[in-house]
């Protein structure tokens, strides 16, 4: 049960419906909206929220959803029900549209994989009628015109039309040379239209010397439009052929209705599940903007709000720049009922309604501008008593309002119900109405009620501490700064600071001093005092909270610190190893090489010029080998410069490859560390250090695989490309990003002819494209299509 009738316009739920409403992208998906109630049954709540979530990651990770052409046919097909009736061509070209986006949202779904979107899933229960889309297709165009085909009847009446007109061109171009070389035409005269037909202007003094019939005049009467007799006759026969063409498209249109007459239902069924998805992406969009969340459930009556932001108030300021204190509360059942206290313009009031707001919503499958980490109980009642229900008809002052609510409440309230009571108690003698205020307060506790309750009254406050099931909350009030945090501490009371806000704004001091008197000095130093505590408590915690994430910070690169040297110490041990074990196989090649020499000395029986030459050779050797010592640490030096990426000696025209890239390309210019490549006439800037210098040559395939994109690219527009764009239900901004986009596109495609659906209605989307078509001087012509096509609801589009 919800209390009062009011309850949304008060808790500004019906700003959160409007703002689903404006996200729906149809009439099927708003009237979900207005449908939208709080339940109280735990499954029913977790479906809805796992909608949203499924949906919010087809938006965040999916591929691109269908969100055109969220027609209502509804209408439409109750109407085809009755024997005889058929669709229009309107309510066909939407039909088919709409059929076809719902059969693309049906396969988006079955088709993605087994463990994703199940919630989605379980919304396909109907039996979808996949012919019905491709019957009406073989009927209606693109451009929302019966197709020459639709029936061999009208494929020859609009045969027989095409020829009449060109009879008609022939007779009038005729006539019209006639009239021109016998000098009744005005200068510059050309073949027109009036009245549906191809008419000739001529000079009014010479109306009579050509025969025919008169349509119409100029403005000045200075020329007459006349319909030469030789084409008047052919243009009635194709008058005649268009009543064929018409009654044929009626005969073609009840055939296709007695045809999907059998499946209305599933229709019906198929719109009502478009309706469904609208209403889940709404939410899902919403959802987005609130960088909302679904709260896990608790079935033990604990409430658990963590970070948590009223989200009209998140919207308001984020407007203006201003940040929002979020809110933190938490309930349970040895603490059911917060009375919370403080100054006027604290946030009382906004941290009550955040709460009862987000229940709400919650509770109403709506995800909530809070962390996820949140937990929510699910009640069956949430009552309200907040503002003036002051009434001159029923004669109720303010407080017999409040009163006939608590009695209400009283009446009503169980273990299961949510109260929201904004200052209780107020509108009569303060010390009664504390006094009723604190009696109807212990009979709501002993009913096991959950509540949150903003007041001033101090009785209250200290009823906290001897209640059961009560808990005291303060909305925190800087001292020394004189102004409100908008912070919930609960635990303690709060202080009004009634004295310090008067000072604040510029009250008369002796005044005030003589009401300090009055109210007894000892209890305002001690809400003070009280108060001040809170405010140093909660920025020592802040305090605190820093110095361990700086501790932290400290620990984690003192631990990155140590691993470092010892990586280090580990690759100094490893290098100074391998060079002792190098320098000992050189001293053992020294060694073994002047054994060698001095045996072959001796074995020379110490010839002079033997020895001489052995001499030399021992030198040479040792030479080499001390080369071979200093190539080796030479070679340590280049590997590690090359590591280091020290190794980029390379100059313009040098040829260079990009690291962990088979991309080759020439050094044009180097400023700093930064290298311009060219790779392929495609000049990037590189860091040096991903470079290397090469002798390869640079490959030429990349340009071809590029023009190949291009091609590709070109190609998959043209598959996809549209005749015609439905703008129709887009809001201007919209509508005009997508049109520039289209119209780019059929530019780029070198397409002739185009239609632009926008529909009549007000005609300020139908201004807004033709302005827009104004700009473009790839344009040949453009305006109303003809009557039977759709008039001045559809503009056409022809190119140059």
């Amino acid at each position: 049960m919800i209390y009062p009738d009011n309850f949304e316009s008060k808790i500004g739920f019906d700003t959160i419906r409007n703002l689903l409403s404006e996200a729906c992208l149809s009439i099927l998906g708003n009237e979900y909206v207005n449908k939208i109630k709080p339940s109280s049954n735990i499954n029913t709540i977790k479906r809805l929220h796992k909608q949203i979530t499924e949906f919010r990651q087809i938006i965040d990770f999916g591929k691109p959803f269908p969100v055109s052409n969220y027609f209502d046919l509804r209408p439409a097909l109750n109407r085809l029900k009755t024997d005889g009736t058929y669709i229009t061509v309107e309510e066909l070209f939407n039909l088919k549209s709409s059929l076809e986006t719902i059969g693309n949202i049906i396969s988006y779904i079955n088709n993605s994989e087994t463990e994703q979107y199940t919630e989605l899933k379980n919304l396909v229960n109907f039996s979808f009628p996949e012919n019905v889309p491709a019957r009406a297709s073989s009927i209606i165009d693109e451009k929302g015109e019966i197709k020459d085909n639709a029936s061999a009847e009208l494929a020859a009446i609009r045969a027989k039309i095409s020829n009449k007109q060109r009879q008609v061109v022939a007779e009038t171009r005729k006539a019209f040379s006639a009239a021109k070389k016998n000098g009744y035409l005005p200068e510059g005269a050309e073949i027109t239209i009036r009245n549906g037909r191809t008419v000739i202007p001529v000079k009014a003094s010479d109306k009579r010397a050509l025969k025919g019939f008169i349509h119409d005049e100029s403005s000045s009467g200075q020329t007459v439009f006349i319909e030469p007799v030789s084409s008047f006759e052919i243009n009635n026969q194709i008058v005649e052929l268009e009543n064929e063409e018409r009654r044929e498209i009626i005969k073609i249109l009840t055939s296709f209705s007695d045809d999907i007459r059998p499946v209305i239902y599933d229709l019906l069924n198929a719109y009502r599940f478009l309706g469904i998805i609208d209403f889940i992406r709404a939410k899902a969009v919403v959802a987005l903007k609130f960088n909302a969340s679904s709260p896990t459930i608790n079935t033990k009556g604990e409430i658990s709000l963590t970070e948590a932001y009223h989200p009209l108030l998140l919207i308001s300021h984020k407007k203006l720049n201003k940040e929002v204190v979020p809110l933190n509360l938490t309930l349970n059942k040895e603490n059911r009922i917060l009375i919370i206290s403080g100054p006027n313009a604290g946030g009382k009031s906004v941290c009550m309604k955040t709460f009862g707001l987000l229940q709400y919503m919650f509770q109403c499958g709506l995800q909530i501008p809070a962390s996820p980490n949140t937990q929510l109980t699910v009640f069956d009642n949430i009552f309200l008593d907040i503002g003036d229900e002051q009434s001159l008809e029923n004669d109720l002052s303010t407080y017999s309002s409040h009163l006939l609510n608590m009695k209400f409440f009283l009446k009503n309230a169980n273990s299961k119900t949510l109260i929201l009571i904004d200052e209780f108690g107020t509108g009569t003698e303060p010390n009664l109405g504390a006094a009723i205020a604190e009696a109807t307060l212990e009979q709501l506790a002993s009913k096991g009620t959950y509540g949150i309750i903003t007041t001033h009254y101090t009785n209250l406050k200290l009823a906290a501490d001897r209640i059961k099931g009560l808990i005291n909350g303060a909305m925190l009030f800087d001292t020394e700064k004189m102004q409100p945090l908008y912070k919930l501490k609960t635990g303690k009371p709060g202080s009004s600071f009634a004295f310090e806000i008067a000072g604040k704004i510029g009250f008369p001091v002796d005044v005030l001093n003589r009401a300090r008197k009055k109210s007894g000095g000892k209890h305002l130093v001690f809400d003070k005092q009280l108060q001040q505590l809170e405010t140093d408590k909660l920025s020592i915690e802040e305090k605190e909270k820093k110095l361990e994430l700086k501790e932290s910070e400290i620990s984690t690169l003192t631990k990155k610190y140590n691993q470092l040297l010892a990586k280090l110490e580990k690759e100094k041990k490893e290098i100074i190893k391998n060079a002792k074990i190098e320098a000992l196989e050189i001293l053992e090649k020294s060694n073994r090489e002047i054994e060698k020499t001095i045996k072959e000395i001796k074995e020379a029986k110490a010839d002079k010029s033997k020895t001489k030459l052995l001499r030399n050779r021992l030198e040479k050797k040792k030479s080499d080998l001390e080369k071979e010592l200093a190539d080796n640490f030479d070679l340590k030096n280049e590997n590690a410069k090359k590591e280091k990426g020290e190794n980029n000696d390379f100059a313009e025209g040098d040829f260079v490859e990009i690291k962990d890239m088979d991309v080759i390309g020439e050094v044009i210019r180097i400023e700093n560390r930064e290298v311009a490549v060219n790779v392929n006439n495609v000049i990037l800037n590189i860091s040096a250090e991903k470079l290397t210098k090469t002798d390869k040559k640079p490959k030429q395939r990349v340009k071809k695989s590029a023009a190949n994109s291009i091609v590709n690219e070109l190609n998959e527009k043209a598959a996809n490309f549209h005749l015609t764009l439905d703008l129709r239900g887009k809001r201007g901004d919209e509508a005009m990003e997508i049109l520039i986009r289209y119209i780019d596109d059929a530019i780029l495609l070198n397409i002739k002819e185009i239609s632009i659906l926008h529909g009549k209605g007000y005609g300020i989307l139908r201004q807004l494209i033709r302005d827009y078509l104004d700009t473009i001087p790839q344009i040949k012509w453009y305006g109303d299509a003809r009557i039977e096509h759709g008039g001045a609801g559809i503009t056409k589009v022809i190119f140059k």
